[in-house]
């Protein structure tokens, strides 16, 4: 089966369900942040997924959320934010992904990373922070194996380390 990275629709809404159904039963939240319900009903979630693209609420910036998929099961997400703000320069980067909990280990957030490389280029973006938490040893090991270079560690105001790393896309 072929792995493809699509844009969130109203007909993806099972595969969804079952998605998050299943960072629920793992006791965990969705990363990133942006491929959660957040209190919305799914076709809201779809409508401000779209228009976050181009026209952000004030204090966020444009992004793209992106659906790693495999025939009709949602694998991953992925969120591509176009610029930095001040907190996204220091602790959350231009990318945020996650894979469902039973896909890991297998290599899909790397593919993800490497697949998103046309629409970085699309965006202008010549190299990429990507952060991770300190204790998160297999997102620091994809990044570095995307080419990820370690710059620092930083300590946000809940004291969460956060490891941030450069990754050129040229």
């Amino acid at each position: 089966m072929e792995l493809e990275l699509k844009k969130i629709t109203l007909d993806m809404e099972q595969a969804y369900l079952n998605f998050a159904q299943e960072w629920a039963d793992n006791g965990e939240e969705i990363i990133p942040f942006s491929a959660r319900l957040n209190g919305r009903n799914y076709k809201e979630f779809v409508e401000e997924t779209k228009k976050i693209e181009t026209d952000a609420p004030s204090g966020l910036v444009n992004a793209t959320t992106l659906f790693l998929t495999c025939a009709d099961e949602i694998i991953g997400a992925i969120n591509i934010r176009h610029t930095l703000n001040e907190y996204l320069l220091n602790f959350g980067g231009h990318i945020g992904y996650g894979i469902r909990p039973s896909k890991r280990g297998r290599g899909y957030a790397k593919a993800m990373l490497q697949m998103i490389y046309p629409l970085l280029n699309e965006l202008g973006l010549e190299r990429i922070l990507i952060t991770c938490t300190s204790d998160n040893i297999a997102s620091a090991k994809t990044i570095e194996g995307c080419g990820g270079k370690f710059e620092n560690e930083v300590i946000d105001e809940k004291n969460i380390v956060f490891r941030r790393y450069w990754l050129s896309i040229r």
